[in-house]
């Protein structure tokens, strides 16, 4: 037996408990990938996440770009799941309506220095079999982002890194695990977990007590005390602050694609992108700190960000600014991907991924679940497959409600704008009440409608916002008031 953080004999006799054959910690990006992926199958699971909704963690906060993995290390797990992710990813784009935008990208060089590296680079892209990557002159460069500042030597295109929704990934495989008959168990933070002999997992959360045949670790910042919850050892997370700065939509013509610095040893740099919200962004900074909780952007971070933004694109400085944000990136001592099953234990687990955790999400669910299949876990494929889903689109590239008057005639809800920045309907926040994971605050209600996230940032529909919330939804106005943590 192995004692986790809390004694689970110290129970209360009234607590809840629920069986299941897989309890999945954590509902992120790769969390909620494996419970879609696993879903296919003819088992009971949980999904077990400590906030209060899914993706409401580290995914996020990511740069929301589609890697191709062309400046991963060769050989690398990472490299291979990140390759067969941004495939998998930009299909289930495609079929469950996902906003993406297919921008590419140009990693530009400032100085021969930079521009020496250029065949390293290409090199590396393909060693890891990614081999589109090809070298722009200063012409073309400058004629395809002629808002460039001046001074760049040259660029390499890679034309398969594209811009994609960060917040609606998760919720979709989620909500498809969820339909499929997941059990999705919010605002349950995993306190305790112990291996009892002939009885599996034993998780303890404040809400009771949740029994398992196998434990998925895919706690993100978390994923190391859970790890030495389950009595492993490995890898230590140390938070990597992400800061950003997202700028207002009437600067979204000055960029085109992604643009890239030119990696170092240590961090892939700051870029400069277009958000499929219609905004641009520059970002992210990247500093370890110790907190797991401390998401505060710094005015040191946010000078640095704007001193490499007047260099990169000049007409940013005369841009108004939307909105700060700061992601915490799950970085570890290793620099590859921690992901592997005990057998023995039934324990399986997926840390240490960082920035392209996104990406890979869905090829790491893939990988974890053949891991599984060898470990011993019974996969007996359901004949009904895994629900057909499609997503409400909250991309500025597609249609929305507020612009389709045949959709509107039909259900006048549609026409009528709640929040003004971002044109969100009176109609698309019903739906998000009713959905199959309804958002319980109104952070989860801005990554599913957009409400919120304009130039205002809730100065203006805020309260209605909220109180339109409680209304529709049944919950109390306070509890939705509360701020994410």
């Amino acid at each position: 037996m192995r004692s986790g953080a809390s004694s689970l004999s110290a129970r209360s006799p009234s607590s809840r408990t629920d069986s299941y054959d897989v309890a999945i910690v954590g509902a992120g990006d790769v969390g909620s990938a494996i419970a879609r992926e696993l879903a296919r199958f003819d088992l009971r699971i949980a999904l077990i996440e400590g906030g209060a909704d899914v993706g409401a963690g580290t995914s996020k906060a990511n740069t929301a770009i589609l890697h191709t993995g062309f400046d991963a290390k060769p050989g690398s797990l990472e490299a291979r799941l990140v390759a067969r992710g941004h495939d998998q990813l930009l299909a289930y784009a495609e079929e469950v309506g996902i906003p993406l935008e297919r921008t590419g990208a140009l990693l530009v060089a400032w100085d021969a220095e930079q521009f020496a590296r250029f065949g390293a680079i290409t090199e590396n892209a393909e060693r890891c079999g990614y081999e589109k990557v090809r070298e722009v002159g200063v012409d073309e460069l400058y004629e395809r982002e002629p808002n460039l500042g001046p001074g760049a030597v040259g660029a390499l295109e890679v034309p398969d890194e594209h811009i994609v929704c960060p917040f609606t990934p998760p919720l979709a495989f989620a909500t498809q695990a969820v339909l499929a008959g997941v059990d999705l168990r919010r605002s349950e933070p995993v306190v305790g977990l112990e291996r009892v002999d002939g009885q599996g997992w034993v998780l303890e959360t404040p809400r009771g007590t949740v029994t398992a045949d196998w434990v998925v670790n895919a706690a993100g910042l978390r994923s190391d005390e859970v790890h030495r919850m389950a009595g492993h050892d490995g890898f230590t997370v140390t938070p990597r602050r992400g800061e950003l700065i997202v700028f207002d939509k009437l600067s979204r013509p000055l960029v085109n694609h992604v643009v890239l610095p030119v990696p170092t040893e240590t961090t892939k740099g700051v870029l400069v992108a277009p958000t499929v919200f219609g905004n641009v962004m520059l970002g992210p900074t990247a500093v370890d700190i110790e907190r797991k909780d401390d998401t505060s952007s710094t005015a040191d971070g946010l000078a640095y960000l704007r001193s490499l933004g007047d260099r990169l694109i000049p007409d940013l400085a005369g841009q108004e600014v939307t909105a700060v944000y700061v992601g915490l990136r799950a970085a570890t001592e290793h620099s590859d991907y921690q992901v592997g099953v005990d057998s023995r234990e039934r324990y399986g687990w997926a840390g240490g991924i960082r920035s392209t955790g996104l990406t890979g999400s869905m090829a790491i669910a893939e990988h974890l679940r053949d891991e599984l299949d060898r470990a011993g876990l019974a996969l007996r494929e359901r004949s009904q497959g895994l629900p057909e889903l499609r997503v409400p689109n909250i991309g500025e590239a597609g249609p929305r409600p507020y612009s389709l008057p045949d959709r509107i005639a039909e259900d006048p809800d549609y026409g009528r704008i709640v929040c003004f920045c971002e044109r969100v309907t009176r109609g698309e926040i019903r739906d998000a009440a009713a959905g199959p994971i309804p958002p319980t605050d109104l952070d989860g209600l801005r990554r599913r409608t957009r409400v919120l996230m304009g130039r205002c940032q809730g100065f203006f529909c805020g309260a209605h916002v909220a109180g339109l919330l409680a209304e529709l939804s049944g919950r109390d106005l306070g509890e939705i008031m509360e701020r994410p943590e």
